[in-house]
């Protein structure tokens, strides 16, 4: 009982102090109006990680800079790569010193980035802080202090996630806090909406559906489509649960009996290939699934034209990049009715099952019958018109300019709404706002903006527009 009297009491001392604060100015934080964003992307999945996520960040941020737009990546150090990198087109990555702690994810520290963020956030200039992904820790650690600091942030949720287990509940709730005050957010469909406003409480009103792309220069059909004496069926996907590698575990014997002519090709690694091996050995089946392991992003699109459908069997799924590259490549695609899947393609690009092995195999047989219609060329030229990544930076720029127009909040207004999260966890958001809001200042006492150095801006002349923004291959050096 005592415990809980003090901690109501430092509440109320706290809010006493900001209410001072304000009255002194100390809390006016508007920034200047600028007519060229300064952006600041952060995620703790970025090259050379590869994923849909670094995809996603990779070719926005560099479309962003073809728009005239400044752009600088923030992520943590991978392996020996730290520090500053510049990659093609003048994209400019800081590897902070942090390392890893789960899932390529940064252990939770609350304020330990705060200096750091502050730091690349003066010295840059920025005016927009972009957290990707919900499983970022890093991203959530920057769109707090940013906020706290008066920047406007927007953050853009590429999965989707449940409301029943533990794991799904405790992370509901930090996304809650993260987006309690964000100015605008981005959904990759609408299903990933829908799900994003119901986990967060968010208005559907701030929430911009903007979908992923591909690029259609990288993946190409092959010149000579591959022979149809067999079927190859091709899967590249992480080997995990959530990808739906035990379903292909189920799914692969049943249709190799059934269909003589089909084989499959499978790339990618996880704890699940196990699995998959050993169904492999008891059905005698080495001959008809081919294991490639983990495939580099630039040899996707090798493995992708030599075979005729593209197989997806996840279990949840916001959208899919790799259905999009499977199509620009002239792949007839089979996939599992999860999530955002339904709203990637035409229905007569895509053939949709339920997630179970039967319904699976029936939709495979399916699509057999529908692959004399497919002209590969045909379908690359529908790509080219869907999805596009000069669109979806024109979309995300007018985000980042109504993200802008959003009013200025102070500390008090941001610590109302952090109240309203709950009995107890809002009480404890505030906590960390306040004690963020006051090293804050204490930073500003150590090391005062004035003192840091702000960094010229460099521009590379360089012809982006014919290439879909960059290529990658010259990141990877």
């Amino acid at each position: 009982m005592f415990t809980i009297l003090l901690f109501h009491h430092f509440v109320l001392v706290s809010f006493s102090v900001l209410l001072w604060c304000s009255s002194c100015g100390i809390l006016n934080l508007e920034m200047g109006d600028h007519q060229r964003h300064r952006i600041m992307m952060v995620s703790d999945f970025f090259y050379p990680n590869v994923g849909g996520v670094e995809n996603h960040v990779y070719y926005l941020s560099q479309c962003l800079l073809e728009l005239g737009h400044k752009v600088v990546v923030v992520t943590h150090a991978y392996g020996n790569r730290s520090g500053v990198r510049y990659m093609t087109g003048g994209l400019k990555v800081y590897y902070i010193p942090w390392k890893p702690f789960f899932n390529q994810s940064t252990f939770p520290t609350l304020l330990g980035m705060l200096p750091i963020i502050r730091t690349i956030l003066i010295r840059e200039r920025i005016t927009i802080v972009h957290g990707h992904q919900t499983f970022s820790t890093l991203s959530h650690h920057a769109l707090l202090n940013s906020r706290i600091m008066g920047y406007k942030v927007v953050f853009t949720d590429h999965s989707l996630n449940g409301f029943s287990d533990a794991g799904s509940i405790h992370m509901n709730k930090v996304l809650q806090f993260t987006l309690a005050d964000v100015s605008q957010a981005i959904c990759v469909s609408h299903t990933s909406k829908e799900n994003t406003v119901l986990r967060s409480g968010l208005s559907a009103d701030k929430v911009f559906v903007i979908p992923n792309a591909v690029d259609t220069e990288m993946f190409k059909p092959a010149f000579e489509p591959p022979s149809r004496s067999e079927v190859v069926i091709v899967v590249i996907s992480r080997l995990v649960y959530r990808k739906g590698a035990d379903l292909l575990v189920e799914v692969i014997p049943e249709l190799c009996r059934l269909c003589p002519n089909v084989r499959f090709i499978i790339g990618g690694d996880g704890p699940k290939r196990v699995l998959l091996e050993e169904m492999r050995e008891h059905h005698s089946l080495q001959d008809r699934v081919e294991m490639l392991g983990a495939v580099p992003h630039t040899q996707v699109r090798s493995v992708l034209i030599s075979g005729h459908i593209f197989l997806n069997s996840s279990l949840t799924e916001a959208f899919c990049i790799a259905i999009l590259e499977a199509a620009s490549c002239g792949l007839l695609t089979v996939s599992t009715r999860v999530g955002g899947v339904p709203e990637v393609l035409p229905d007569d690009m895509i053939v949709l099952a339920e997630p179970n092995p039967t319904d699976m195999v029936r939709a495979i047989q399916k699509a057999i019958i529908m692959l004399p219609k497919i002209d590969p060329q045909v379908m690359h030229n529908r790509m080219k018109e869907l999805y596009n990544w000069h669109d979806v930076a024109r979309r995300t720029e007018i985000v980042y300019s109504r993200a802008l127009k959003c009013p200025h909040q102070d500390l008090l207004e941001h610590l109302s709404r952090h109240l309203s999260c709950g009995a107890w966890a809002g009480k404890l958001f505030c906590l960390v706002m306040i004690l963020s809001f006051l090293l804050w200042h204490l930073l500003e006492l150590w090391q005062p903006a004035d003192d840091i150095e702000v960094v010229p801006d460099v521009i590379f002349h360089t012809n982006m527009m014919d290439r879909s923004c960059g290529k990658k291959e010259n990141d990877r050096l």
